[in-house]
């Protein structure tokens, strides 16, 4: 089975099932391990930023041999149990389906005009505090998370999936894992969390410039602004702290018409962002439903652009 097919059965099957609840999904065992070695590496080591180095070359490294030595090892037993061991663990790398459930509920919750509980619903799945966030401030950080999240739980599995099958995309999710838990410029990870921080800026370096296609175009399809997204992601872009995340953002922002970015708490603490895209209107709730619709039209995008790699690179 070829591996441009495993990623196509792994991609439909994200989208059926999303991630259940209770099974034991490797970004949940990479965790475990992560902190397990952060814990030993801090005791073994007073500099703490060579500890997180240490501690993300070993998970990054380990992720990638466990995946392929069960790969290699149910492929001995049979090939089809190898091929299913690739599609499984592929499909554990991508997030398409539960972008959309956990965003989902967001939207719902302010249709349904109960702020408490749509805070509630945001917390799970962004970093910033939500406790006092405004109808308009829910939907911002809502249709941020879908954006940013195209790339690393959509476009950047699918791109390393191409490039160097289960294992290498498992590396990748591992590194993005590491990030999540570490890259905080707090007193506790400022040093520790530098080398998982910078690692996955590297990951994402190239998958974020992807998007700004991809994206623009899944704008185009779903009866939006292809070029006004492709000029505000290339005007604003950059404009973000971080040497990724703001492209998606600002390619949906000029998409949907609207201004991201601005002022966020996180931990109590004030972090006031640059503006991306540009003040036409105030948000809206479809705002959130435009944006999971090119979120949507995109990743199959990205699915036929990868295809297109292995089929004739």
């Amino acid at each position: 089975m070829s591996l441009a097919i495993q990623i196509v059965i792994a991609f439909i099957t994200d989208l059926l099932l999303g991630d259940p609840k209770g099974y034991p999904h490797p970004v949940k065992i990479i965790a475990r391990l992560a902190y397990g070695t952060e814990s030993l590496s801090r005791k073994l080591l007073s500099n703490h930023k060579l500890a997180g180095i240490i501690t993300t070359i070993t998970i990054v490294a380990t992720s990638f041999s466990l995946v392929w030595l069960i790969i290699k090892g149910m492929a001995y037993i049979h090939p089809s149990l190898g091929w299913f061991a690739s599609i499984y663990f592929i499909y554990t790398t991508l997030s398409i389906r539960s972008l959309f459930d956990e965003s989902r509920p967001v939207f719902q919750f302010l249709k349904e005009t109960n702020i408490i509980k749509a805070r509630e619903s945001l917390s799970r799945i962004v970093g910033r505090d939500t406790a006092n966030l405004k109808e308009n401030e829910i939907v911002r950080a809502t249709v941020e998370t879908v954006a940013e999240s195209t790339v690393d739980g959509i476009i950047s599995p699918l791109l390393f999936a191409v490039l160097g099958g289960a294992p290498l995309a498992v590396a990748y999710k591992a590194i993005n894992t590491m990030d999540s838990l570490f890259g905080y410029k707090n007193e506790t990870y400022r040093d520790f969390g530098w080398a998982p921080a910078r690692l996955d800026d590297l990951a994402n370096w190239v998958p974020a410039r992807l998007a700004l296609p991809v994206i623009s175009i899944g704008a185009f399809f779903c009866g939006l602004s292809g070029r006004k997204s492709l000029a505000i992601a290339l005007r604003d872009g950059s404009k973000h702290p971080s040497p990724n995340s703001g492209l998606p953002e600002a390619a949906m922002a000029g998409a949907l018409g609207i201004r991201l970015g601005g002022a966020s708490f996180y931990s109590g603490q004030l972090n006031e962002k640059p503006f991306i895209g540009d003040n036409l209107r105030e948000l809206e709730l479809s705002d959130i439903t435009q944006s999971q619709k090119i979120m949507f039209t995109a990743s199959f995008l990205g699915l036929a652009g990868v295809i297109a790699i292995e089929l004739f690179f």
